[in-house]
C-alpha cells in the first residue's frame, strides 16, 4: 500500500530525532547509521520498506529503537559479518562508514528485520537502578519496614534484583559489596542516603512479553536492544544477567492496570509495598495510564501505616529522566532528583 508524505515525513522526524539522541548521547556509530537511514527513507530506499505503512505512532512507541534492535540481533547471532566490523559489541570497530553495510544487512534480511521491528523494546536498563535506589532507600528510611516491590514494564526484571547490585557513594558501599553490577561515581553532586544493605520481603513484576534473561534467547534480546559501541551498558547487562541466575525474581505476562490492581488487592501488613516503573509510561496509550494511575491512587486509599503504599517512578521530565516518589497514607509526592534516561548521571535532590 502506498504511503502518503505525511507518513515519510513523521517517519524521517522521529528518526532524525533519534540520531540526534544517539550522537549527543554517547553513541556515534547510531548517530551515523540514522543518517544514512534518514537519506534511504528519502530516496524510498529499504529502509522505507522496514518503517513505513505501520499504523502504531512511532515515536511513542520507539520505532526506531526496535528497528535497531532488529539488525543488532541479527549482528549478535553471527548472520552479518559485513556490519559486524563496525559493531564493537561483537568485537568491530567503530570507525568508518558502516552506513553500506547496514543497508546490505536490511536488504539481505528484510523479512526478519520488518517481523523483528514489530517487536515492543525491551531494553532492561540496569542502570536505571542507580536512579531508583534513593527513591527505594527513602521508602525504607520512611516506614522502617521490609519492602515488597512490583515493577510495571519488567521486562526481565533486572532492576527488581536492585538491592543486589553494589553503590559506591564515595564513603560507603550499599546493597551487595561483593556484587558483579557495580555503580561508581554516578551522582552529579551528593548522592542520597542509603543504608548498607536493603531487605525485600518479595520482588515480582509484569510486562507485556517478559523475557527471561537466564536463557540465550532472552540474553540475546536483552543484549540487542543495547547501543552496540556503548560496552559498559553491555557489560553492567551481563553482570547484571549473572545476578539474575541466582536471584529469583518472577515477571509475568499481564496488562499493567490489571495487575496492579490486582496485586494491591492481596494485605500485605508489616511491608511497605512499592509500584515502581523506569520509562515506561510512552508505551501505555492514555487509557491504560489511566487505569494505572486509579488503580494504584484507589489502593493508596486503604493504605495504612502498617501497610504503606509507595509509587516509585523514573519517567521522561524533559532533557533528563524524572525520578518522583508518591506515598500513602497521606498521599505526599516529591521530586527526588533526575537523571539520564540510561539512569545515570544521577542529579539527586535536583528535579529535571
Amino acid at each position: 500500500m502506498p504511503e502518503g508524505p505525511d507518513e515519510l515525513t513523521r517517519v524521517v522526524e522521529v528518526v532524525a530525532f533519534q540520531g540526534a539522541s544517539c550522537a549527543t548521547g554517547g553513541s556515534p556509530l547510531y548517530g551515523r547509521i540514522l543518517e544514512g537511514v534518514v537519506a534511504d527513507l528519502r530516496a524510498g530506499g529499504v529502509c522505507a520498506d522496514v518503517l513505513l505503512g505501520r499504523p502504531e505512532e512511532p515515536f511513542a512507541t520507539a520505532l526506531t529503537l526496535r528497528f535497531l534492535g532488529a539488525v543488532h540481533r541479527i549482528v549478535l547471532d553471527g548472520r552479518a559479518p559485513e556490519l559486524a566490523a563496525f559493531y564493537p559489541s561483537v568485537g568491530g570497530t567503530d570507525a568508518g562508514d558502516p552506513v553500506p553495510a547496514f543497508l546490505a544487512t536490511v536488504r539481505r534480511h528484510g523479512d526478519e528485520v520488518r517481523r523483528r521491528t514489530g517487536d515492543g523494546v525491551q531494553t532492561n536498563e540496569v542502570g536505571r537502578s542507580a536512579a531508583l535506589v534513593g527513591g527505594f532507600a527513602a521508602v525504607a528510611r520512611r516506614t522502617d519496614l521490609p519492602l515488597r516491590v512490583l515493577e510495571v514494564g519488567a521486562s526481565a526484571g533486572l532492576n527488581l534484583r536492585f538491592d543486589h547490585f553494589a553503590y559506591d557513594t564515595g564513603t560507603t558501599v550499599a546493597g551487595d559489596p561483593e556484587s558483579p553490577v557495580r555503580f561508581t561515581g554516578v551522582w552529579e553532586g551528593p548522592p542520597p542516603e542509603l543504608p548498607a544493605c536493603f531487605t525485600v520481603a518479595s520482588r515480582r513484576g509484569c510486562d507485556r512479553s517478559p523475557v527471561d534473561p537466564t536463557t540465550d534467547p532472552g540474553r540475546a534480546t536483552l543484549r540487542s536492544y543495547v547501543w552496540p559501541d556503548q560496552l559498559d551498558r553491555l557489560q553492567r547487562l551481563d553482570a547484571a544477567i549473572e545476578v539474575a541466575r541466582r536471584v529469583p525474581a518472577p515477571v509475568e505476562q499481564a496488562d499493567a492496570a490489571e495487575w496492579v490492581a490486582e496485586r494491591l488487592a492481596e494485605p500485605a501488613p508489616g511491608e511497605a509495598t512499592v509500584v515502581v516503573h523506569s520509562i515506561v509510561l510512552q508505551y501505555l496509550d492514555r487509557e491504560q495510564r489511566a487505569r494505572l494511575r486509579g488503580a494504584i491512587t484507589e489502593a493508596g486509599g486503604r493504605a495504612t501505616g502498617a501497610a504503606p503504599l509507595a509509587w516509585l517512578r523514573m519517567e521522561p521530565g524533559g532533557e533528563r529522566a524524572e525520578v518522583r516518589l508518591t506515598t500513602w497514607p497521606r498521599g505526599e509526592e516529591t521530586v527526588l532528583g533526575s537523571a539520564g534516561y540510561h539512569g545515570h548521571p544521577v542529579w539527586w535532590g535536583q528535579p529535571a
